[in-house]
């Protein structure tokens, strides 16, 4: 089998020849992987390391491409970017939001940055798609989001705030953000077509300890919209990756009954978000991607230690199958690219 089909089959609940193994990395681990496998081109680099590499394909905004980490001065949605570099790594933070002083749904208006669903380059991440396609790889994009955007927009403390204060101004941002993005997405699967795979869903809805906001306001503000989407995305034939980081573990049923069909990055450190008993309890109705601890095991653990982190996960979240191995979140700059062999090769030679 090659990537893709190993991807395909695992989301259909279908046999494979082995288990697939995605990675997400940071620019800096990346480069770190070129040096030291000796392959500069990113596609040739995943084949030759063993993974089963889900391409992103990032439509461009008034540009060809677009780079999640490095985003130029402003997002598409206006927000400004900063450049931050923390240690060994270098990363975009976001500036003054642009909505902060806003108070009344009626200066929505006023704002002139609303993304324009014209100016996105299909055309250029259809040309990535096929090039992926060439390698025999899945794909998934482009880059959904509700809250995410609404907290970058209006900023975070407004934003959980708005949760309680200002629903109507909530409601009526939130339906300019997913207009935008509805119309952007039938034009990307339109000119995709087959070249896609995964349609790719980021609200973070979870901190290390505790859900941001809770499952009634999630219900109200965010649920009706998700399945929207879903219905849209299925109507298409493509599979959801959901991705929400934290203590997510009392929102993954009502995830599930808004339509999405994996899970994403289960970072079990985080209470509630226990391997075993999502397994138990989700393990049937959702595919599990990520599990791999990427906070202290692989920037931080052994060869080994890696190796037993992996095992667990496959033992638990693969138990029967349903799962693709991948780190919790982009591998951090400063991992050993020994530790992040160490990953993909003990999936290979998983035999549970």
């Amino acid at each position: 089998m090659d990537p893709r089909e190993r991807i395909l089959a695992t989301l259909d609940r279908q046999p494979t020849d082995r288990v697939p193994v995605d990675v997400w990395l940071t620019p800096e681990v990346l480069e770190s992987l070129r040096n030291h496998v000796g392959e500069h081109d990113e596609l040739a680099l995943y084949r030759k390391m063993g993974a089963d590499k889900i391409v992103w394909i990032f439509p461009g905004y008034g540009a060809d491409f677009f780079d999640p980490n490095f985003g130029g001065e402003t997002d598409t949605w206006g927000v400004p970017l900063r450049n931050v570099r923390a240690g060994k790594a270098t990363y975009q933070e976001y500036g003054d939001p642009p909505l902060a002083a806003f108070e009344r749904p009626g200066q929505l208006d006023d704002y002139r940055l609303w993304p324009d669903p014209d100016r996105f380059n299909y055309a250029a991440a259809k040309a990535l798609a096929e090039r992926a396609r060439s390698f025999g790889f899945a794909t998934i994009g482009p880059w959904l989001s509700h809250f995410e955007i609404y907290c970058h927009l209006r900023g975070m403390e407004n934003a959980l705030m708005d949760v309680l204060a200002e629903p109507d101004f909530l409601h009526s941002t939130l339906d300019r953000i997913e207009a935008i993005q509805t119309t952007m997405l039938e034009r990307f699967l339109r000119n995709m077509g087959d070249l896609i795979d995964v349609i790719f869903i980021s609200d973070d809805m979870g901190t290390q300890a505790s859900l941001l906001v809770s499952v009634e306001a999630w219900r109200e503000f965010f649920r009706p919209r998700l399945i929207r989407w879903a219905e849209l995305i299925h109507r298409h034939g493509k599979k959801i990756l959901f991705h929400t980081d934290g203590a997510a573990r009392d929102l993954v049923p009502h995830l599930i009954e808004a339509g999405i069909d994996i899970l994403n990055p289960i970072q079990h450190i985080c209470p509630g978000m226990d391997r075993a008993p999502l397994k138990r309890d989700f393990g049937d109705a959702v595919i599990f991607h990520g599990g791999v601890e990427n906070q202290h095991v692989l920037p931080f653990g052994t060869v080994e230690d890696v190796r037993r982190e992996v095992e667990t996960c496959l033992q638990t979240l693969g138990s029967g199958g349903g799962y693709i191995p991948c780190s919790c979140h982009n591998i951090q700059a400063g991992t050993p690219v020994e530790n992040v062999l160490a990953m993909i090769e003990t999936v290979h030679g998983w035999k549970g």
